[in-house]
């Protein structure tokens, strides 16, 4: 896959660094790093400047993130409730009422996520969908992507044009970085979900206590 990156980015310039991008963001298992950090580099030996790539892909980032949040529009509460409450919610264990707190949650919380988000491997990209089903206004979110797009693209196209020819190392930190940001957040969320099923667990009973 590095290799097709390359190419594209060697053919087509800042166009290319603006497809791989908009990509990346629907695909996240296309590596930014690699895009970032090898754009960063290609501006110490072609005609592009630092500017240029942070604008490309900040624009790719900005266009892959509403074509999520347009995702997330359509896929409403509604829909996701009902969804919830056939045979897969049960296999998941998931109840109509985790839709309600999930959107209490983003109501509360939803602005700091999408910006901060950006900066999270794979999470960066899957935000956008909640903004869109929680209705955030696509102005207020284009920004707050913007912004936090705008963060990471240039640590890691700044740092891959300070190191030149050993990018690459800097691609190494960045996925030591992104590895443990990974396992940080799936600790949390099992964390979360367990918490929740102890609470719920806890309200079956006092229901059933109360009943009898």
């Amino acid at each position: 896959m590095r290799e097709v990156i390359f190419q594209v980015m060697d053919s087509w310039g800042s166009i290319g660094i603006f497809a791989l991008i908009l990509i990346e963001n629907l695909f996240p298992p296309i590596p930014s790093e690699v895009i970032l950090t090898f754009g960063g580099f290609m501006t110490t030996y072609t005609g592009m400047t630092v500017g240029g790539v942070i604008g490309a892909a900040t624009a790719g980032s900005a266009a892959g993130a509403a074509v999520l949040y347009g995702a997330g529009r359509l896929a409403t509460p509604g829909r996701l409730e009902y969804f919830l409450g056939g045979r897969m919610g049960k296999l998941l264990h998931f109840q109509k009422e985790d839709v309600a707190d999930a959107e209490d949650w983003f109501e509360k919380k939803g602005k700091s996520a999408v910006f901060f988000c950006r900066c999270v491997p794979i999470i960066r990209s899957l935000i956008s969908i909640p903004a869109g089903m929680a209705g955030m206004p696509f102005g207020i979110f284009l920004l707050l992507t913007i912004g936090g797009s705008l963060i990471w693209n240039t640590a890691l196209i700044c740092a891959g044009a300070a190191a030149g020819a050993s990018w690459e190392r800097v691609m190494e930190t960045v996925n030591t970085y992104s590895n443990a940001v990974l396992w940080a957040a799936a600790a949390g969320l099992a964390t979360v979900c367990l918490i929740k099923k102890g609470k719920n667990r806890a309200k079956r009973k006092g229901k059933e206590k109360h009943e009898k």
